[in-house]
């Protein structure tokens, strides 16, 4: 009851309304705790393939090269790179090109 607590209606008094609305809310974070993941790395190849795509390579060309010349930054650098610190980003392009 007292995970129910700010539900709506019957759901934060009846327990097993409430009990069936905890379990469920619980499954629903289980699962969007890794879809959360997944959706930055999404956001991260978005970005680092517009930046890529600025200085003439596409995001496969840019990460392939990126591992090929033994770069370790990761995609969440590498977005913040791209969209907070383009003259960065373009000194690892130059240097992969």
């Amino acid at each position: 009851m007292k995970q129910a607590k700010g539900y709506f209606g019957r759901r934060k008094n009846v327990w097993t309304v409430a009990k069936n609305a905890v379990e469920k809310a619980m499954q629903y974070a289980y699962r969007d705790r890794r879809n959360k993941k997944r959706s930055f790395r999404a956001l991260w190849i978005t970005r680092i393939n517009a930046g890529a795509r600025m200085h003439g390579m596409s995001y496969s060309q840019f990460m392939g090269k990126v591992k090929a010349n033994g770069i370790e930054l990761n995609r969440k650098v590498l977005a913040d790179l791209a969209m907070n610190h383009p003259e960065a980003f373009k000194a690892i392009v130059e240097r992969v090109k």
